[in-house]
């Protein structure tokens, strides 16, 4: 109770914190199982610019197994095949998805408001799926020791949810994950990453680029109509580059796209240059009784590969593949949760590993840009056996232990 206003009450099997991803997909497939759930979305509406708007070859899969993929496919996106990069001098795909045992072997660039408007539409065939927006988790309800539901504000006041299950699925800032006072092991970043807007011409290149260079690294993703770039700078470096001026951060931009020179005037001001705090983390436990995280609540992800996305939602399908049933049944027990993390727990470890060999070895030394930039045996062995580069595509593409959808329709 918030002051002397009574809140709205409500009682579902599970209640699920965030509407990202990992929360929609986990609602979708609960609820197709026959679960009632209720997702809560601290924003009005998915209409915000999201910096991951990649959807892999494994999450495309779990669509098509849910019938889906013909449909989806209808809306608007582009495909990407292959993965490029310049390192220096030398330019080469760092990894290539034509070869992966998928209906799709891409990874499709979509905005992600767009994604989870059609989880909310699919899910809504089912009478035990409900959406409340405008709604932000504060607290969790706890009796003797286990947690039994979620305290949320609402546009219209304060509400209580009573549920079998509350899952944190609301991001790297959980508030799910603080209220429970889950342990979490931080693993550290060289770098924080500036999202921008630059146009997009039809005679453009259309895979996206990494460019490497002495103390800079680009990343420019195909959007359609334009390019979403990433500048990667070196963590805590903002306020010196902001310091030099916008006038040098376009100069250093064309020299890295110099096809996109004559258009970093569009770079008017520091306004639509948004800072990517990069974090890496992960819970040593990733559940109590009556409560469970997944998604970036339970493993923040480095940008590194993109997967991020991709690791919430195989945690939302094992989590409905191992959770739907005793939920369904009511007899949800420590136990049923603990077999999610242990389901999902290596890939994240692996995952999170790989990243950070990655911006260790590879981004750390090119930031620091002291010593002349050279490729490394491994760029090199890319560039010149293209067989190779089926392995980061699968890595990118599926990831580690790919889940499948098992899940019974109720």
């Amino acid at each position: 109770m918030v002051g002397d206003v009574i809140p709205e009450t409500l009682s579902v099997q599970c209640c699920i914190a965030g509407g990202g991803p990992a929360g929609m997909m986990l609602g979708l497939l609960l609820a197709r199982a026959g679960v009632s759930v209720l997702v809560l979305e601290k924003h009005a509406d998915f209409l915000r610019d999201f910096r991951g708007d990649t959807l892999h070859p494994s999450t495309l899969e779990v669509i098509h197994e849910l019938s889906l993929l013909e449909r989806f496919l209808r809306l608007p996106h582009q495909k990407v095949m292959r993965i490029n990069a310049r390192f220096g001098d030398l330019e080469f795909t760092v990894a290539d998805f034509s070869h992966l045992p998928t209906h799709c072997r891409y990874v499709a660039f979509m905005p992600q408001w767009d994604f989870l408007n059609f989880l909310v539409e699919v899910g809504s065939r089912y009478p035990g799926f409900h959406v409340r927006t405008s709604a932000e988790a504060t607290d969790l309800i706890e009796r003797g020791g286990s947690v039994v539901g979620l305290r949320a504000q609402t546009a219209t006041g304060p509400l209580d949810v009573r549920a079998s299950l509350v899952v944190g699925a609301d991001g790297r800032d959980s508030i799910v994950r603080k209220r429970a006072g889950l342990s979490v092991e931080e693993f550290g970043a060289p770098m924080d990453v500036l999202w921008f807007r630059l146009s997009r011409k039809a005679e453009d290149a259309v895979d996206p680029m990494g460019r490497f260079d002495a103390g800079r690294i680009f990343i420019m993703l195909n959007r359609g109509d334009y390019w979403q770039c990433g500048f990667v700078i070196a963590k805590g470096s903002l306020d010196e580059i902001r310091a030099q001026g916008l006038p040098l951060f376009r100069d250093s931009v064309a020299k890295l796209a110099p096809f996109a020179a004559d258009r970093v005037h569009e770079l008017q001001d520091w306004e639509p240059i948004k800072l990517l705090t990069v974090q890496v983390d992960r819970l040593r436990q990733w559940y109590k009784p009556g409560l469970l995280c997944i998604g970036d609540a339970a493993h923040a992800m480095s940008p590194v590969g993109g997967v991020g996305i991709n690791l919430a939602i195989q945690d939302a399908v094992a989590t409905a593949n191992l959770l739907w049933h005793p939920l369904h049944n009511g007899r949800l027990t420590e136990a049923d949760l603990a077999k999610v993390q242990a389901r999902r727990m290596w890939p994240t470890q692996l995952t999170q590993r790989a990243q950070l060999v990655v911006q260790n070895r590879v981004i750390r030394r090119v930031l620091d840009g002291k010593v002349p930039l050279s490729p490394r045996w491994a760029v090199q062995l890319l560039a010149r056996f293209p067989i190779l580069r089926r392995i980061p595509g699968r890595m990118i593409g599926l990831g580690v232990r790919p889940e499948h959808v098992r899940t019974s329709v109720g």
